[in-house]
């Protein structure tokens, strides 16, 4: 059985049975939110509070094991990384709505200020 196949109810699976583990990469999910978190590399602590608590796995960590950005591909924007991150300033929730308008330089600067 695939994605999106219509099946009878009898043909169903059991619930909770994963016939096809590790595919999650081939279903981007970002495109669901309505808030995204930005980050404000300069403020950051590189605590990776945002990365523990992320039930997505969207933030981008670098070799070093710093948080190198956010994956909107995956990210449903809830909001728990900017809920968790302990430095004001650092991650910020803002409006899809906002950037598609405005771009992401402009609501950036207006969120964090500066440059």
């Amino acid at each position: 059985m695939k994605i999106g196949e219509k099946v009878q109810w009898n043909e169903l699976l059991t619930g909770g049975v994963i016939e096809d583990p590790g595919n999650s990469i081939d279903y981007k999910t970002g495109s669901w939110r309505i808030e995204r978190p930005i980050w404000n590399k300069e403020a950051c602590i590189n605590c990776m509070f945002c990365w523990v608590y992320c039930p997505d796995s969207s933030i981008k960590v670098d070799k070093d094991g710093n948080m190198a950005g956010i994956n909107y591909d995956f990210c449903k924007g809830c909001g728990i990384c900017v809920k968790e991150c302990p430095k004001p300033g650092a991650l910020a929730m803002v409006l899809e709505a906002d950037i598609e308008k405005k771009g992401m330089d402009v609501v950036f600067k207006e969120t964090f200020g500066g440059k």
